[in-house]
């Protein structure tokens, strides 16, 4: 589900698909989303410094944002926008790590559909607990 594609993309078809078909309000669509291509780029930092995502350090997220060539290419991503991106794909790493947690796997061998049951198994929890009992 993760292979590299030849140009940088935020989801692929397919992704975007199952996403929009899990049973997530909007506004936990796009979490997914961001968790799903956080996990997409945290695979790359892992490659590049040989190491396990869940060993990563924010410092390394920060300095491989600031010299991907996609960023460094391209005026559009300031300083402020690489700044931004680091921190999402940081913050990603908390539910990255709660479905590798509950798979009893790598962070670097979830799937798309695993990634997706948790934020539904959340979104239950949390509305059971929102609901008036």
């Amino acid at each position: 589900m993760f292979d590299q594609p030849s140009t940088p993309e935020f989801l692929t078809f397919e992704e975007v698909a199952e996403v929009d078909k899990a049973l997530l309000t909007s506004r936990e669509k796009f979490s997914a989303r961001v968790a799903l291509y956080s996990l997409r780029s945290l695979k790359l930092i892992a490659q590049r410094y040989e190491m396990a995502i869940a060993d990563l350090s924010p410092q390394q997220i920060a300095d491989w944002v600031a010299a991907d060539p996609i960023f460094q290419a391209n005026p559009a991503f300031d300083e402020g926008f690489k700044g931004f991106f680091t921190q999402l794909v940081i913050s990603s790493l908390k539910p990255l790590k709660q479905v590798a947690l509950r798979e009893n796997g790598a962070i670097e061998n979830l799937t798309v559909p695993q990634v997706l049951a948790w934020f539904e198994q959340e979104a239950k929890l949390r509305l059971e607990n929102s609901s008036p009992q």
